[in-house]
């Protein structure tokens, strides 16, 4: 091959690089919207739970604990400590900690739906506790995920609101 064409293949080269480079760079269109909202912009429409300052401080408390607990569970799975995993849920799920918690709550000011939903969780919990001994994950998890489910469910039914 002959220096003139080798280096036109070479310039060739390099300007469709520098165009793909340039392409690359351009400013993209954003994704086209759906029906004029985005998702993170859609209004919140749970229903509000009206609770003094120190009732809600409480109540994100628990609902921390109990985020923090179910990490601190998957963690003891995970090391098959099924032990561990049981006192957890048992211990801050399970019904004990629902009287603990309406024992410094104000649980006259929650509505009968959110204690229904609060059952539901604390008897999930449970019978997760219950399925620990087994050491069958295919029995654990099923009721893990019941568990789960009933967190996400009052989620997106109730949300906290400022008194």
């Amino acid at each position: 091959m002959s220096r003139g064409r080798m280096s036109s293949r070479v310039g060739g080269s390099c300007l469709v690089l520098l165009f793909l480079l340039a392409s690359g760079c351009a400013e993209r269109k954003s994704a086209p919207d759906i029906g004029g909202t985005m998702p993170a912009h859609l209004p919140d429409v749970r229903t509000p739970i009206l609770l003094e300052a120190d009732a809600r401080q409480e109540h994100r408390a628990v609902m921390l604990q109990h985020l923090e607990t179910i990490q601190a569970i998957v963690a003891a799975l995970a090391e098959e400590d099924y032990t561990l995993a049981q006192g957890l849920t048992d211990t801050h799920l399970g019904f004990f900690m629902h009287r603990q918690a309406m024992a410094r709550q104000q649980p006259e000011n929650f509505p009968p739906a959110y204690r229904d939903f609060a059952m539901a969780h604390h008897a999930a919990a449970e019978k997760l506790a219950d399925a620990m001994p087994t050491k069958d994950l295919k029995r654990i998890l099923p009721e893990f995920n019941r568990v789960l489910k009933a967190c996400v469910a009052c989620h997106l039914e109730y949300r906290l609101r400022q008194s």
